[in-house]
């Protein structure tokens, strides 16, 4: 059995997660299935593959990975089910765009042969007939991480779909000196496509010149700082407050690298 990690922007206020692990627990029985986010910013593509990107260095090889931010759900996109050194489900929208950077697929099939799991248990009501279409997540990717989970092949789901026809976000990372503000963390923290941050060097952003630092405390309360996140990417941080609002950040801000300072020249020495 393959572990399933899970992440979603159903939030927690309704049962909707609660019901695509009960669908995972009755089609594999056993199967540990963890949470990785669910309080994403609804239908936000670019932040939940930032949070995939963040999860999937620690994931182990063969896990099933269950990401459901799906705004096109009921459409014509494609169900995918998509294999790297780990099984990817979930809608073909561009949300593996980042993870796929760290991993990428080698094969890849349409979710098309699931069966949605069915009511059972309750008394019918008259004219009732639950399912619908907006609920990918119990009816499609749930069966679908499930029969990956088990072990079972996935050319059983669905035909074939070349990997270079995969959708992805226009996305890049890079190591600069130009990148621009990917998304941001529920602190504020703007988390940008920058591979690196030279201590000592600065950033430019919205007309602001920004010292790159360690960690927060390295400037005073309520000052900004740039520093190396934890997942690798430069950061645009506040000391004890939010880069967005302080900053007026959005994303696709542009940020720019700037070398750190030229040392003044030696002085002159004396002249004979």
């Amino acid at each position: 059995m393959r572990p399933i990690f899970f992440l979603s922007d159903f939030g927690l206020e309704d049962p909707y997660v609660g019901v695509v692990k009960a669908v995972l627990w009755e089609k594999a029985p056993g199967v540990p299935v963890l949470d990785l986010a669910h309080a994403l910013p609804p239908q936000d593509l670019r932040r939940a593959a930032y949070a995939l990107f963040e999860a999937v260095p620690y994931l182990p090889e063969g896990g099933v990975i269950l990401a459901v931010v799906d705004p096109g759900v009921g459409t014509r996109r494609r169900a995918i089910a998509a294999l790297g050194r780990r099984l990817y489900v979930g809608p073909d929208n561009g949300l593996f765009t980042l993870a796929w950077l760290l991993d990428p697929p080698i094969r890849a099939h349409e979710i098309a042969r699931t069966s949605p799991p069915s009511p059972k248990g309750i008394l019918p009501l008259p004219g009732w007939a639950p399912g619908g279409h907006t609920f990918h997540g119990r009816d499609l990717f749930a069966p679908a991480a499930a029969h990956l989970a088990l072990g079972l092949a996935p050319e059983g789901l669905g035909p074939e779909v070349p990997v270079r026809d995969l959708v992805r976000l226009p996305l890049s990372l890079t190591p600069g000196p130009q990148g621009e503000v990917l998304t941001f963390d529920r602190f504020g923290n703007a988390i940008t496509t920058l591979l690196r941050a030279p201590l000592g060097g600065f950033v430019e952003v919205a007309g602001k010149r920004i010292p790159i630092r360690k960690t927060f405390a390295d400037v005073e309360k309520g000052e900004a700082v740039a520093y190396l996140g934890s997942a690798g990417l430069l950061e645009i941080g506040i000391n004890g407050g939010s880069a967005q609002e302080a900053l007026g950040l959005r994303e696709g801000t542009p940020v720019v690298i700037a070398p750190p300072p030229s040392a003044p020249p030696p002085p002159e020495g004396p002249r004979r």
